[in-house]
């Protein structure tokens, strides 16, 4: 099968997704900026989520483009991973509302080490369907930042119980991470 009917369906319910947090935003009662400093939290919290979300989006773009195989375990390895963005509304909801509580800040870390995770497991079932000299491999030579950023998203649930300050930094610093996509998946994608 192709990956195209996958990356329109994956567009479509990550769209959906951005749709319902961006819905989660309260309207202040009021006119002032006085009014807005309630939602303060909550908004920095839509802000690293959406960021969050553009950066699977376009890795997954990436991804889809390079594979050239899909079957019954890419799709539901791919259902698996959007399992856990769907989760993303409701935790980045919580964190925000609670004010970046320790609990709430965890449960948003625990969302982000299990789509990382979900993540790992489609990037390793495309691997298994290609060969050593296809675009897919020659892309994806390196996968280290898989790597650190599923330990850092365990380390920094764990450190939300202590430090949920410390926890959030380390979100948006695995996000600035990802943030500018690897120039040598792009080159070996349109080489192709």
């Amino acid at each position: 099968m192709k990956t195209n009917r996958l990356e329109a369906f994956s567009d479509g319910v990550l769209a959906i997704i951005i749709t319902i947090m961006v819905l989660e935003l309260k309207i202040p009662e009021g006119n002032t900026l006085e009014s807005l400093k309630p939602l303060l939290p909550t908004f920095i919290t839509y802000i690293l989520s959406f960021v969050y979300l553009g950066i699977y989006w376009n890795n997954h773009h990436h991804l889809m483009h390079a594979s050239n195989v899909v079957n019954g375990k890419v799709l539901w390895a791919n259902l698996h991973l959007l399992f856990w963005l769907s989760l993303l509304p409701f935790a980045t909801g919580f964190m925000g509302e609670n004010h970046f509580e320790s609990l709430p800040t965890a449960l948003y870390g625990l969302v982000l080490l299990m789509a990382s995770i979900a993540w790992g497991i489609l990037f390793y079932v495309l691997r298994a369907q290609h060969s050593d000299d296809t675009v897919f491999s020659k892309a994806y030579r390196s996968v280290w930042k898989a790597y650190m950023s599923t330990a850092l998203y365990a380390a920094a649930t764990a450190l939300s119980f202590f430090s949920p300050v410390i926890a959030i930094s380390i979100y948006v610093f695995v996000a600035v991470l990802w943030f500018i996509p690897n120039k040598k998946i792009e080159q070996n994608i349109i080489a192709e």
